[in-house]
């Protein structure tokens, strides 16, 4: 018997096989969890529908995926709209994954302190404010005793050059997760942050990911950087009842990266 037998829930910010979400996703399903997901809306002009597509060729593929919607966390009818097809396909949920976040590129490219205002406020509302938001839609959902769990980041913690305004969305979420998991911790629902290493994902190519990689391999206790696999597997446990005594926190899964307070071995790189 899976972990996941007879559990349902949402997989909210798949973009394509490269994804963090999809990488928990595929974790859940192969222990007998039923999926249901989300994919970016697509523009009205384009008729290939990309962003449906690419997620499309995955959950396909996948008997536990029940189905797939549109979801810009931004208008609340689609957020709603979202939970009542859960509602309709699952009636009930045990599990809900927030892997959604977003800064314009000319934002992320500019130092922090010269971030627009305009650009703040998007940055701020699809990347941390959607974490509250799909949160209490999907209350008359939740079963008691489910999970939700969202994706961080380091940059949250410490500032990280290159992360800039994102940095400030995910400080933001992390706060965010604590007093969430206080709010639904009468109902034993609970609320974590998974912050993983980076990755090559979409949102890990805008935040220069390819640099930080050869740095994270230096300096991590384990001297090496993490795979899909293990951070499908953190992201699966923190979902299920394994889990069950763990809330309101950041687990990282980085190698150790964030630990260190020195560069450690890399030290031994530069010295003359």
């Amino acid at each position: 018997m899976g972990l996941f037998e007879g559990k349902k829930g949402l997989i909210l910010g798949v973009a394509n096989d490269h994804s963090i979400a999809w990488a928990i996703a595929q974790q859940v399903m192969a222990e007998g969890g039923l999926c249901g997901f989300t994919h970016l809306p697509d523009r009205p002009d384009d008729e290939r529908q990309r962003n449906r597509r690419r997620v499309a060729m995955l959950t396909d593929r996948c008997a536990s995926a029940r189905f797939l919607v549109p979801l810009d966390v931004s208008k609340d009818e689609q957020i709603k709209a979202t939970m009542d097809r859960a509602a309709t396909e699952f009636g009930k949920i045990d599990f809900l994954l927030h892997a959604i976040a977003f800064a314009s590129m000319d934002d992320l490219k500019r130092d922090t302190i010269e971030t627009s205002r305009s650009g703040f406020l998007m940055a701020m509302e699809i990347s941390a404010y959607s974490l509250i938001a799909v949160s209490n839609a999907a209350r008359p959902i939740l079963n008691d005793h489910a999970s939700i769990v969202t994706m961080t980041y380091f940059g949250g913690e410490k500032a990280v050059p290159g992360y800039n305004v994102m940095g400030i969305c995910k400080a933001a979420l992390d706060s965010a997760v604590k007093y969430l998991a206080y709010d639904l911790g009468p109902r034993g629902i609970r609320v974590n942050a998974l912050s993983a290493g980076p990755m090559r994902t979409l949102a890990g190519r805008g935040a220069g990911v390819d640099d930080m990689l050869g740095l994270y391999e230096k300096m991590a206790p384990l001297g090496r950087n993490i795979s899909y696999e293990e951070v499908g597997r953190t992201g699966s446990f923190l979902l299920s009842t394994m889990s069950d005594g763990i809330t309101g926190e950041i687990l990282h899964v980085d190698s150790g990266y964030n630990i260190m307070g020195s560069p450690g071995r890399l030290l031994n790189l530069v010295k003359p």
